[in-house]
């Protein structure tokens, strides 16, 4: 008969437990809700309040802020001002020097094109194979520059590419702009003559 005493006292000790910690979990989500600021009012309201709020806690912190003096302004002026003079110059001078080397190189490229090239005057002839003659009856000849390509064993450029029409295409459009230019300046000595 003890053990069913102790049992049923165990039970109730249990259920007083139980409702102890929802009592404490009610005490603290009251708490909670009570600490929340209450919503007054419609949306506009609650806005112009937070507005006013804000710039009078704007007002308390400016009132607080430490503000230089005017020759102190000045002073860290001119030393930004200095600092993006000294920065620019070096930027200016870091890219003249780059232009100057790559304008350099590309001279150095050109010339070194142009002391292989070799030019050679051809008459132009038609289909039939006879010379062309323009309208003062003077034969009419171009001008062709060719470059010397190092290449390979199997004759290719020795660029790393291996596709022969390109090769034909570049040549092709060279000689057709050295015509042009050689039948221009023809024209041009014969009115000059």
């Amino acid at each position: 008969m003890a053990d069913n005493m102790d049992k049923k006292l165990d039970k109730e000790a249990l259920k007083a437990e139980k409702e102890a910690e929802k009592a404490a979990k009610k005490a603290k989500e009251e708490r909670i809700k009570a600490s929340k600021p209450k919503k007054e009012g419609n949306v506009f309201t609650r806005g112009g309040k937070a507005i006013a709020k804000f710039f009078k806690d704007f007002k308390g912190v400016a009132k607080k802020v430490s503000w230089p003096d005017a020759k102190t302004v000045f002073k860290n002026t001119g030393i930004v001002l200095a600092v993006v003079l000294v920065v620019g110059a070096a930027v200016y001078g870091v890219d003249q020097l780059l232009n100057l080397t790559f304008s350099g190189a590309s001279e150095l490229a050109i010339s070194a094109g142009e002391y292989f090239a070799e030019e050679i005057t051809e008459v132009v002839t038609d289909a039939n194979g006879e010379a062309v003659t323009d309208a003062e009856g003077n034969v009419v000849t171009q001008v062709v520059t060719t470059t010397e390509v190092a290449t390979d064993e199997h004759g290719h450029a020795a660029d790393g590419h291996t596709h022969a029409e390109d090769e034909v295409a570049t040549e092709e459009a060279t000689e057709a702009v050295t015509t042009e230019e050689a039948t221009e300046s023809e024209t041009e000595e014969s009115t000059a003559a």
